[in-house]
């Protein structure tokens, strides 16, 4: 399985510097977003430290010569990254008055061959699309799906809620966090999407689907996203990763791999 990745960034039509921060390590398979949050340029600061040490972090594991991985191992190196990066991101917080309150959320999507492991925190969204239908992958750490899931509100309600932006779960406001990883097997044509909720909270499901189906190109289907998330008003930072499976020989520099299925 070949993998063709692509990633954009904007900063919307209301804010004037971007707290988003996007990393692809293509060699290692790899591909983490995260949406930083704080005062001043701390958000910015939360995003990029978490990006930069998970993306280090497993390129150190996958270094390691332990022979093959297991899915267990894959999910605790995944959780292991993202609680390195959260207690960097908390100390600095810590340490530093301007980057008080800082954190950020994070999600991040590691592929071998016929799977990819979705790890995420927050409400930064992973989603895949198959034969022109789109899943959500991942599940929002935030008080509306908690409302959600209590039945307090209905799905169409939670558009027009005033809590669309309380996250229950992030990066650096606590000493620990727990990353959720779930894997999904992946097939030739999957498109993987990892977004800020700059990009969710102003498009529905449906409209995302509809703009990725439009063209085959990642490039155009990435402007496209962030332009119709601009017509919807912009509200906040757009950030979009791409992820293209395809069929055929294994990629260059790729032989190495150590992962196996349990």
């Amino acid at each position: 399985m070949q993998l063709e990745f692509f990633s954009a960034l904007d900063t919307g039509r209301a804010r004037s510097n971007n707290e988003d921060a996007v990393r692809i390590d293509e060699r290692l398979a790899l591909a983490v977003l995260a949406d930083g949050m704080g005062g001043y340029n701390a958000g910015e600061v939360a995003s990029a430290m978490t990006v930069d040490s998970v993306c280090e972090d497993i390129a150190r594991w996958l270094a390691e010569d332990r022979g093959p991985r297991d899915e267990e191992e894959i999910r605790q190196a995944l959780m292991a990254s993202a609680q390195r990066a959260n207690r960097a991101v908390f100390d600095a917080s810590q340490s530093r008055a301007e980057y008080a309150g800082m954190g950020t959320t994070l999600v991040a999507a590691l592929f071998n061959d016929d799977r990819v492991w979705v790890g995420h925190v927050g409400d930064s969204r992973a989603y895949r699309l198959r034969g022109g239908r789109l899943e959500q992958l991942s599940r929002d750490h935030s008080l509306l799906q908690e409302q959600i899931d209590a039945g307090l509100l209905t799905p169409e309600e939670a558009v027009y809620s005033m809590n669309r932006n309380l996250v229950t779960r992030a990066v650096g406001v606590e000493p620990d966090v727990e990353l959720e990883v779930v894997g999904h097997d992946l097939r030739s044509g999957d498109v993987v999407l990892l977004c800020s909720d700059g990009l969710s909270d102003m498009l529905p499901d449906a409209t995302i689907a509809q703009v990725m189906r439009a063209s085959d190109s990642l490039e155009l289907t990435a402007q496209a996203l962030i332009a119709a998330a601009n017509a919807a008003g912009g509200r906040d930072n757009i950030s979009v990763v791409l992820v293209r499976a395809k069929g055929g020989a294994a990629q260059a520099g790729r032989a190495w791999w150590p992962f196996r299925r349990a």
